[in-house]
């Protein structure tokens, strides 16, 4: 059954998330916003989802672009989620997991360190 919870308290959760991200890293960020949204149209069960161009693959050509995006999708966080405990393990994860893609980290390398 999945976990009910407002739109307000996930967002808090996704800031809380932000929050332990080691200071370096975090301003090591560049160019990039976290939004919540409900579920991805084209992919309705995914969790997260990083659109951009990762830090590593920026040239001296990359500028005057609108902002990288990661986007945490509600929905199906709360649906996999049995408690808000869990929900609040598995939003860490998929803000990490998407920051990730943002500093040009892939899936595998991301899973081999537990934040798939």
């Amino acid at each position: 059954m999945p976990v009910e919870m407002s739109r307000e308290r996930f967002e808090e959760l996704v800031s809380e998330a932000l929050d332990e991200v080691p200071a370096e890293f975090a301003r090591a960020m560049d160019n990039v916003v976290v939004l919540v949204e409900e579920f991805n149209d084209e992919a309705p069960d995914i969790l997260g989802l990083y659109h951009g161009i990762a830090l590593t693959e920026r040239t001296s050509s990359y500028g005057g672009v609108l902002p990288d995006r990661i986007s945490i999708y509600r929905q199906p966080i709360l649906s996999m989620c049995e408690n808000e405990d869990e929900v609040v393990e598995e939003v860490l994860i998929t803000v990490v997991h998407e920051l990730g893609h943002h500093f040009g980290i892939d899936d595998a390398r991301l899973h081999e360190l537990g934040w798939g």
